[in-house]
């Protein structure tokens, strides 16, 4: 959506006074949907290895994880709500164009399966967003999730859907089959099939293989040709590709990662930024010129694009994909350079040069390089000061959009994410 190995008694002790630990069990043993609601993969678990040479922040491990589940607190208690009735949970966006929105529903359920063991409401809240979802589907294919909705709960503006919405609801009905199986009221593995059907049929462009902005763009008007890169999710496609067996994920995955690597050389060399849009997707992408879909900076390191850092870095982490690791490392090496080491310096708007266009800061912009940074064994002292800000800053009740990006990129700097 755009801007307009430990067992679960060693979790518990990490995480102690600060969630229930109650049906938990062994990391080495996944349990099953029945058995009490625990969760087979435990916040805090750290069951699942990150590649070889990537760091953590310093400081014990408990110490990490405790600072995570303080900031999910407080993000829990600003942003998930339940005012609509029905059984429905919803994630609150102050700061987007509507109350509730497409992506901020992907990322509660995403950081609701992360989370679970350490919440022991993880799986009701979970369910609740899962109702939500499917009760607010787009008019266009109705597997995939509405962008937005007003203050009622009732999809508004043509009641289509947003990409990046529907990439994180996907990935969240995975992770919540592997956390708690699918025999329960939902069945999570099969709707996380047919949202993944759903998004290859509709808002992926089957010549350039990237993908759409929505289900609402097809080869008759203006926007087929563009994509956005905040909405590429290399670990996400990685885990449609083991869910469905579809092959074509795959061509998916690597069609997204050639155009990364191109823009990085063509465009940014010496930054390895990305534009918030890119355009031309049937020949040679290239960055947005001025306003093509939200405002003249649409073809600049803005308010989408943010996140890539995140998103990028993530896939190194959990892949060691020599591509994503050239790209991750590639960014955290020019910010580092830029900022001389000090996390205050990361600005809210940046020319693909490298030039800042914003001089403010929010967590949206700062907490991704964290994640980039994890990457490369020779910055732990960057990493250290970005943990430090990240720690430090408070979650901000008016501002959903930057919360949830720090929240999860501590969830992934802290060694908690995992793919299913």
């Amino acid at each position: 959506m755009g801007r307009g190995a430990v067992t679960g008694a060693a979790v518990c002790a990490a995480v102690a006074g600060l969630a229930g630990c109650g049906g938990q069990a062994s990391a080495a043993r996944p349990v099953s949907a029945n058995e009490q609601g625990g969760a087979a993969r435990p916040f805090g678990a750290h069951a699942f290895r990150y590649a070889a040479g990537t760091i953590r922040p310093s400081g014990s491990q408990a110490a990490i994880d405790k600072a995570v589940v303080a900031v999910y607190q407080k993000w829990k208690k600003s942003f998930l709500q339940s005012k609509c009735g029905n059984g429905w949970y919803q994630v609150y966006s102050p700061d987007a164009d509507h109350p509730y929105v497409a992506e901020a529903q992907g990322y509660g359920m995403v950081v609701t399966a992360l989370m679970a063991g350490a919440d022991t409401d993880a799986r009701k809240i979970f369910d609740g967003l899962v109702k939500y979802m499917l009760a607010h589907p787009s008019v266009n294919n109705r597997d995939l999730l509405a962008a937005e909705q007003n203050a009622g709960c009732k999809s508004v503006d043509g009641s289509d859907s947003a990409t990046d919405g529907d990439m994180d609801v996907a990935y969240g009905l995975l992770l919540a089959d592997k956390q708690w199986g699918s025999s329960g009221t939902y069945d999570y593995k099969q709707l996380a099939v047919k949202h993944i059907n759903a998004i290859k049929k509709s808002e992926t462009n089957p010549t350039s293989h990237l993908l759409l902005l929505g289900d609402w763009s097809d080869s008759g008007e203006s926007h087929y040709w563009m994509s956005r890169s905040s909405d590429w999710m290399v670990d996400h496609f990685r885990a449609f590709r083991k869910a469905t067996g579809d092959a074509s994920w795959d061509t998916i995955r690597s069609a997204h990662q050639k155009v990364i690597t191109d823009l990085q050389d063509k465009y940014a060399s010496k930054t390895g930024l990305l534009p918030d849009f890119v355009v031309n997707t049937k020949t040679a992408a290239k960055p947005a010129s001025g306003q093509v879909l939200e405002d003249p900076h649409d073809g600049d390191y803005n308010w989408n694009a943010c996140r890539d850092p995140w998103r990028i870095g993530t896939d190194a982490l959990t892949s060691g994909d020599a591509a994503s690791l050239a790209s991750a490392r590639k960014l955290n090496t020019w910010i580092k350079s830029a900022t001389g080491g000090d996390p205050g310096k990361i600005y809210t708007g940046y020319k693909l040069s490298g030039t800042p266009f914003d001089k403010g800061s929010d967590m949206a912009f700062t907490a991704p390089f964290a994640v980039t940074a994890a990457t490369d064994p020779g910055s732990k002292a960057w990493l250290d000061a970005l943990w430090g800000e990240l720690t430090a800053t408070p979650v901000d009740p008016k501002l959903y959009y930057g919360a949830s990006v720090q929240l999860q990129s501590m969830i992934v700097v802290s060694g908690n994410y995992w793919t299913p």
